[in-house]
């Protein structure tokens, strides 16, 4: 794998002259990352607590770069992807406007018949991946999917590892959301090579825990997981010796949790003493920048604000499980971008728990000096951030210029 530090050639539309500064400001004096806390610009009247790992990550920037790379290689072509690149819409709707079009929407259904795929069309692959099955059927219109594959290493990485664990004599348990397109294309490779089945969250892994110890039989787990396992999957069998992987934009903590509570369940039926023979250590297969920022955002909770703002894509799994966090402490707006804040009495965002857009009155307090937590997805550019961070400046009467807030962080040119 290429080096965590490479400079990837994005656009320069996506880099935001505040925040790209800070960043890498904060890079050039802890290189190594220790310091978690977050970065305070203190424009007067408001202050803004900027997390200290946000935005793109190792695998989106490499998605970025070879898709505009494979545009501009190919003028001639028709472009095309096989659903959006990453789950951000400025990202996406940037791509459409110069050609590019989606074969499926996020949720997997058909937006271009495969009778108009031709042989010397480009097809790209999101930084998602994409099923063995796609795969074939792109084989089988004459096109390469190989050849223009944006997937994150770190996906890769997890294919790699379900693999070893098959080969092992393990089953899969991955857990993530059997409906994203991670997810279904880690099921689609990890079935190949292994029994496997998806959870979705501790209570789902505490179920399968019980089908384990006994106390629940297949019947039950049929029900529960008949529709997220792979086929011929028995739970006598295939539940003997285990590892655990995960979507890489889930909580790392929780994979964690889960991977505890299927260990107890094996001790349980089988002994500590005979646990390794039962239980696979599978931590080195989590996403490091997921852990970074989810970390970052830990950090930023325990500093404390008056509310938090979360930019990001609405679908965008690593940016909802960044509200989830916020929202525990504090009112968290979760946006798309600038346009969301429309007054300072009026936001539109998000809300996770009616799964809708919503707008909320009375949102920006009237006590000053304000703190306000901002943070994003790691699928949003930093340019998107920028634009939030001025508009809030511009909603609170009295805020200082920025030059003056940034007085403290010197121009870094990236290496």
């Amino acid at each position: 794998m290429q080096s965590m530090t490479r400079r990837f050639q994005t656009p320069e539309s996506y880099r935001g002259s505040i925040v790209t500064r800070v960043k890498r400001a904060r890079q050039a004096a802890d290189p190594r990352k220790r310091d978690l806390a977050p970065t305070l610009l203190d424009f007067g009247s408001v202050r803004i607590a900027l997390a200290r790992h946000f935005g793109f990550c190792y695998g989106v920037e490499n998605a970025v770069e070879i898709a505009y790379r494979t545009l501009a290689e190919h003028p001639n072509q028709r472009v095309f992807f096989l659903s959006e690149m990453i789950h951000n819409p400025s990202v996406n709707r940037d791509l459409m406007e110069r050609g590019v079009r989606f074969l499926f929407t996020p949720s997997g259904e058909q937006l271009v018949p495969w009778e108009e795929i031709r042989a010397d069309d480009v097809v790209v692959v999101p930084a998602f991946g994409t099923t063995i099955e796609m795969q074939e059927r792109l084989a089988q219109r004459g096109v390469d999917a190989y050849r223009y594959n944006t997937t994150c290493p770190f996906v890769e990485k997890v294919w790699k590892r379900s693999g070893q664990l098959g080969a092992e004599r393990y089953s899969v348990v991955v857990h993530g959301k059997d409906t994203h397109e991670e997810t279904r294309a880690t099921f689609s490779h990890s079935r190949r090579e292994a029994p496997t089945v998806v959870v979705r969250n501790l209570a789902e892994a505490k179920f399968l825990g019980d089908v384990i110890r006994g106390t629940r039989g297949a019947d039950e787990f049929q029900r529960m997981f008949g529709h997220k396992c792979s086929a011929g999957f028995d739970p006598a069998r295939d539940l003997v010796r285990v590892g655990v992987v995960n979507q890489t934009t889930m909580l790392a903590t929780e994979t964690h949790e889960i991977a505890l509570e299927l260990r107890r369940a094996l001790v349980d039926r089988y002994g500590e003493g005979e646990i390794e023979q039962h239980f696979a250590d599978t931590s080195d297969t989590l996403c490091y920048a997921t852990i970074e920022n989810q970390n970052a955002t830990y950090a930023l909770v325990e500093h404390g604000a008056d509310l938090a703002i979360v930019v990001g894509g609405h679908n965008s799994s690593n940016t909802s499980h960044i509200v989830e966090l916020c929202q525990r402490a504090m009112p968290t707006y979760f946006v798309q971008g600038a346009d969301d804040l429309l007054s300072g009495s009026a936001i539109r965002h998000y809300s996770l728990s009616v799964r809708a857009v919503v707008t909320s009155e009375s949102w920006l307090p009237t006590k000053r000096p304000l703190t306000i937590v901002l943070t994003c997805g790691a699928s949003c550019p930093d340019a998107i951030l920028d634009a939030v961070l001025r508009r809030v400046l511009a909603l609170v009467e009295g805020s200082r210029p920025v030059d003056e807030a940034l007085a403290l962080f010197p121009e870094i040119e990236a290496v």
